[in-house]
């Protein structure tokens, strides 16, 4: 049985990635890195001048932004409306964005598909993961390649900080992290003008041989593994990231 749609906005990741506060929290991600990363993965993937990428779960664009300067025909596509909202200020005639469900074929087809950034299993259904998988692969043209960049799930499970205060525009984000039910969780509590919040986030603890599967019974062909932004091999207990290329 498929998530309903339709209550789709009591989800966690509807409501928390629409707030101001996510984008607080995370404002001091690495831009530099994130280009680095974008540079050896179009290479690495040789796309053609003028391809046609899709940057799915996109945020406020801040790879659809930096794709597009190199030249691309970029669609940037999220569940956020308001990440949308912000990100549309930057559109012109080879940039667009879209609130979009990741788990719907989109009506286009791509040269390129980017997940980026552990924007991956966060549904309660474990079949969203698969449709998702399927949805990609069928939004993509005939010589079309996508990339799934997802945490290291033994790597980040070693390294977790349990517990930890960050403070960001003078708000002191209380931040808890724990394995339960599979899932990685990240407990987040902060108070704003009088008003205490409290958000969750929750991951699937999703390992190369779980995507291997979903990738097998999407009739997905998984052409390369990298262990990070260097695209670099892949090794269980040492990467960072699982950078998953596919098509």
């Amino acid at each position: 049985m498929t998530e309903n749609k339709n209550s789709i906005n009591q989800k966690w990741y509807a409501s928390w990635f629409d707030t101001p506060f996510y984008h607080i929290l995370y404002k001091d991600r690495d831009y530099q890195e994130a280009q680095y990363f974008m540079d050896n993965l179009t290479g690495y993937l040789n796309l053609p001048e003028e391809a046609k990428i899709l940057d799915l779960a996109c945020g406020k664009g801040r790879h659809s932004i930096y794709l597009n300067s190199l030249g691309y025909e970029v669609t940037g596509a999220d569940l956020s409306e308001n990440s949308i909202a912000e990100a549309s200020q930057f559109e012109n005639e080879k940039l667009h964005f879209k609130v979009h469900d990741m788990r719907d074929i989109c009506e286009e087809k791509y040269d390129a598909i980017f997940n980026l950034f552990t924007s991956f299993g966060y549904f309660e259904n474990d079949e969203d993961n698969l449709t998702t998988i399927k949805a990609i692969h069928n939004s993509l043209n005939e010589t079309g390649f996508a990339c799934i960049d997802f945490m290291n799930v033994d790597y980040v499970i070693a390294n977790l900080v349990p517990e930890e205060i960050k403070t960001v525009e003078d708000i002191d984000f209380h931040i808890k992290r724990y394995v339960k039910d599979n899932h990685i969780f990240k407990e987040i509590a902060f108070t704003h003008e009088g008003e205490k919040y409290h958000f969750t986030e929750k991951v699937q603890a999703l390992r190369l041989a779980d995507f291997e599967q979903m990738m097998e019974e999407a009739g997905v062909y998984l052409l390369d593994i990298f262990g990070n932004y260097k695209l670099q091999k892949f090794y269980k207990n040492d990467s960072e990231r699982l950078i998953m290329i596919f098509k």
